[in-house]
């Protein structure tokens, strides 16, 4: 696990560098808690983002969040794909994202960064970004046919496996979106949690198909 990244006494994991930002509040949730999130959308896996004012809860359907209301938390639901939360450093806009591997085809967190400079006009290079826990690469299998489809984002990647079956690093290809929309590497942090291995702490589609159980993930601007 990232040293940046803490378990606090409620059960939720906070980035410590976010931290540092105090006008807002973040956090990761786990089987053992999770945070607030006032707002959250049916997810599709898509590339769909939505500023939240004024939604009410699961009134959209779409994967991305971001607002600059002070006090309305935003939230994402996963169990395996990656959450990641956004923060503008200097206009206070926050976002959270829903990444599984047809949004991140999609390049949903650069849709997000779009969405946040449009409505508030957000220089990317004031983003900070924080990756919670998410299948890893360890873990997650997909078919070539899947693989195939990021073998361009991947310089070093060696071609299809024999079998079928490749690995893919879902954190890794947001990162990637993310340092190629203008998002500075050295403000881009990583958990390294992944759910598949750690049943304690997370759900994990995975693991456990039939168990419809989420983790949120959600951020708020706190004034």
């Amino acid at each position: 696990m990232s040293d940046s990244f803490l378990l606090d006494e409620d059960g939720i994991y906070r980035c410590g560098a976010f931290q540092a930002c105090l006008w807002q509040q973040h956090g990761f949730g786990t089987r053992l808690g999770n945070p607030d999130a006032q707002v959250t959308l049916r997810q599709i896996h898509s590339a769909v983002v939505w500023n939240a004012h004024p939604l009410e809860d699961r009134e959209r359907e779409g994967d991305a969040l971001v607002t600059d209301d002070a006090r309305r938390s935003i939230g994402v639901r996963t169990a395996d794909c990656v959450p990641i939360l956004l923060l503008d450093s200097k206009r206070r806009a926050v976002a959270a994202i829903h990444a599984g591997w047809r949004g991140s085809l999609a390049q949903i967190v650069t849709r997000a960064l779009e969405r946040m400079a449009q409505d508030f006009a957000t220089d990317p290079a004031s983003v900070w970004a924080a990756f919670g826990p998410c299948i890893r690469e360890c873990c997650y299998e997909v078919g070539n046919e899947v693989a195939a489809q990021f073998a361009p984002l991947f310089p070093e990647f060696r071609g299809l496996s024999a079998d079928g079956k490749s690995r893919l690093n879902l954190p890794e290809a947001n990162r990637r979106h993310l340092i190629r929309a203008g998002v500075s590497p050295s403000l881009i942090f990583d958990c390294g949690l992944c759910t598949a291995c750690l049943p304690e702490y997370f759900f994990s589609y995975r693991r456990e198909p039939k168990n419809p159980a989420r983790m949120v993930s959600a951020i708020s601007r706190l004034g």
